[in-house]
């Protein structure tokens, strides 16, 4: 019976399983940023090393904050390349992306709300040290009893080992632990190898996101974060 859930947060509670590259390269197209997808691909890859290796995200930056810095690199590398680009629009697309999230967020906290009357939540996620912060400028921090977060605790997806540490601070077994996110290869795989079901929340990749094995380890696949149920995860 499974007594606790490992959630990821980044594509997975913000956007209801679409990948952040998605979103942005949307918005990217929706301003007409005069970039190619294959630019852009490499921008967004730029952009998330920069933000990992460098302090340039504060503990007390909100997710407005985070999608400003982080257009701004990406932005920075195709300027590298020679594009000519309107700096505004780095406010612009953030403000947009945060409405997103606002929006998504409302329609999962009802879902946190049922699933925390049953079960302890943990969330497990690559961050870049001010989740914190994020969670509760969103309203979601009460709802998890810890947060495991990259920058935080030095291990990072698809390293098995951050989802042991999030089923340590659970206190449970694995085998009483489900994990719940949008990555196979990040959220499935490491989950499945530490011995917890997983529920993938299949809905969109970027570049090999997506799984290549004929079978999958997913318990349940799902495509719509409001699925997944007390009632469904109960089956597992």
């Amino acid at each position: 019976m499974i007594k606790g859930i490992l959630f990821d947060y980044g594509g997975t509670i913000d956007t209801n399983g679409l990948h952040w590259g998605s979103v942005l390269w949307d918005h990217y197209q929706k301003y007409h940023v005069p970039v190619v997808r294959e630019e852009f691909s490499k921008a967004y890859s730029f952009g998330e090393r920069a933000l990992a290796i460098n302090p340039i995200v504060k503990p007390a930056h909100n997710f407005y904050d985070v999608l400003c810095l982080k257009i701004d690199q990406q932005f920075t590398f195709l300027e590298s390349l020679g594009k000519s680009l309107d700096r505004r629009l780095v406010t612009t697309i953030a403000s947009d992306c945060n409405f997103f999230v606002k929006q998504t967020i409302e329609n999962v906290l009802p879902v946190l709300r049922a699933l925390a009357d049953q079960y302890a939540m943990v969330m497990v996620s690559n961050f870049y040290g001010n989740l914190n912060t994020v969670l509760s400028d969103f309203g979601l921090r009460s709802y998890f009893t810890d947060v495991v977060e990259s920058a935080v605790v030095g291990v990072r997806k698809p390293d098995p080992e951050i989802y042991r540490l999030g089923v340590e601070r659970l206190g449970m077994r694995a085998s009483d632990c489900v994990v719940v996110g949008d990555s196979y290869s990040k959220d499935m795989i490491p989950g499945n190898t530490i011995g917890c079901k997983t529920i993938w929340l299949n809905v969109a990749g970027w570049e090999d996101i997506l799984k290549t094995e004929t079978t999958s380890v997913a318990d349940l696949e799902i495509t719509d974060f409001a699925q997944l149920t007390v009632q469904r995860i109960g089956l597992l």
